[in-house]
């Protein structure tokens, strides 16, 4: 086989329609827009018009605020810790950190930090160095003789 000679497969890619094109085609005349009226036409912006009357999404009530600079933490839960420990991927007792994490691929992006959830098992003791951790997370590993050390906040990000 040859660079020039390699094509798709059959049906991969369909030829578009051609409108407008005689009566004979189908889509001939008004190419399959029907009759008159703005949508008939190019250049169509009605996403949320109706009529002239108010659109819903402004007559709704407009509540809450989006907090710009929000920190975004990576999450990761006990139970994938423990896989990660069945899978050799990480040593039991070790000290682990975002990096550590990041190595052992339970964290792609740390983002702001890494935030680690209660939801599954945990039966190796391991000691964590993470930005948050919730009530059950922190139990769960403090019950398998772990500890969950989570530095003070530093500023807010620019």
């Amino acid at each position: 086989m040859k660079l020039n000679e390699i094509r798709d497969n059959a049906g991969a890619r369909k030829d578009s329609v051609r409108v407008g094109r005689g009566i004979g085609s189908g889509l001939g005349k008004t190419a399959g827009r029907g009759q008159k009226g703005q949508k008939s036409r190019s250049g169509v912006a009605i996403k949320g018009f109706e009529g002239g009357q108010m659109p819903l999404h402004m007559r709704l009530p407009k509540r809450g605020f989006n907090k710009p600079n929000r920190a975004e933490y990576s999450e990761v839960n006990i139970g994938a810790l423990q896989r990660a420990v069945d899978a050799g991927k990480i040593d039991a007792g070790a000290s682990l950190d975002v990096a550590a994490l990041q190595a052992a691929g339970l964290v792609t992006q740390p983002r702001d930090g890494v935030r680690l959830l209660g939801k599954g098992e945990l039966s190796v003791k391991l000691n964590l160095t993470v930005a948050g951790v919730t009530k059950a997370a922190r139990a769960a590993v403090e019950a398998a003789g772990g500890s969950v050390t989570v530095p003070a906040k530093t500023a807010a990000k620019d």
